[in-house]
C-alpha cells in the first residue's frame, strides 16, 4: 500500500522524470543550498518554481499538503522557538514571555526554507526510481576510496523504498487509535505515546520481514543497474537551475 502515498515515485512523461537522476541529484543539493541563503521575494519565486515543476510532474497540491501534516507540525515548534528565542524589538511581552519581530521574521524564514527542501525532496523521490538512485548514488560514490559504493547504494535504495511504507503504517495507525476514541484524551504524551509505541513494532517488524525475505533470496548488493545516460536537455536543465539559483542569491 506504498503507493497510496506521496512519497514514492509516481510514473510520469514529464521532463522531471526524462531527466537523468545524477543531474536531479545535483538540483536537489544546489537549490537547497541556494534556498537556504534566500530572501523573502526570492523564497516566493523558488516556491512558485516549485509549485510549476509539481504540477508539470503530476502531483496535485491537496494530498501533497495533506501528506505534509507532521511536517507542518515541526515547522510549527520550529517556528515558536525561532520567535521565543531571537532577540529584537518586542512584538508580544506576557511575564516572562517575549516574542521580538525579529524572531518572528526569521521564524518565518527558516521555517519557509525547511519547507522548500522538503518539496525539493519530494519532487525528487516521487519523479525518480528506487533503483535509479541507487544507481546515481554508486556512481558519486565510486571514485571515493575506503567506501563501498554499492552496499551504500543498495541501504539508499531501500530507505527510498520503506518510507513510504513506514508513512503508510503510521496512517494505518492513527486510523486505528482514532476509531478507539484515543484522540479523546487531552494528555498529548499518552496519545503519543499509543501511536509511536505501535508504529515503531510494526516498523521493526516489517524491517524484519524484509530483512528475512532478502536473505531466503539470496539478495546481493552486486545488482545490474539502469544504464545512466546524459543529453542536451540535461545539461540544459542544469544550466537553468544554476541561473535560477545565482538569480536566488542576488535578488
Amino acid at each position: 500500500m506504498a503507493e497510496l502515498t506521496v512519497f514514492g515515485f509516481k510514473p510520469g512523461k514529464s521532463v522531471i522524470h526524462r531527466l537523468d537522476v545524477r543531474f536531479k541529484l545535483i538540483f536537489l543539493i544546489v537549490i537547497s543550498l541556494a534556498s537556504l541563503k534566500a530572501s523573502g521575494m526570492s523564497l516566493f519565486l523558488l516556491t512558485l518554481v516549485l509549485v510549476a515543476v509539481l504540477s508539470h510532474a503530476g502531483l496535485s497540491l491537496k494530498p501533497v499538503m495533506r501528506a505534509l501534516g507532521y511536517v507542518f507540525v515541526l515547522l510549527f515548534f520550529i517556528f515558536v522557538a525561532r520567535a521565543l528565542s531571537t532577540p529584537g524589538d518586542p512584538f508580544i511581552e506576557f511575564k516572562f514571555v517575549s516574542v521580538s519581530r525579529e524572531g518572528i521574521q526569521q521564524g518565518a524564514l527558516v521555517c519557509w526554507r525547511f519547507f522548500i527542501v522538503v518539496m525539493i525532496g519530494l519532487c525528487f523521490v516521487s519523479t525518480t526510481r528506487p533503483a535509479e538512485i541507487k544507481a546515481a548514488t554508486e556512481w558519486f560514490l565510486n571514485p571515493i576510496p575506503f567506501i563501498p559504493e554499492k552496499r551504500v547504494a543498495t541501504m539508499m535504495s531501500l530507505i527510498m523504498r520503506f518510507i513510504p511504507v513506514i508513512l503508510n503504517q503510521a496512517r494505518e495507525t492513527a486510523d486505528a487509535q482514532r476509531a478507539r476514541g484515543v484522540e479523546n484524551r487531552k494528555n498529548p504524551v499518552y496519545r503519543l505515546k499509543k501511536l509511536g509505541i505501535p508504529l515503531m513494532r510494526r516498523t521493526f517488524e516489517t524491517a524484519e520481514k524484509i530483512a528475512v525475505a532478502m536473505e531466503a533470496r539470496c539478495y546481493s548488493e552486486n545488482r545490474s543497474d539502469p544504464e545512466l545516460s546524459a543529453n542536451k536537455r540535461d545539461w540544459l536543465a542544469l544550466f537553468m537551475v544554476i541561473c535560477l539559483c545565482v538569480f536566488i542569491l542576488v535578488m
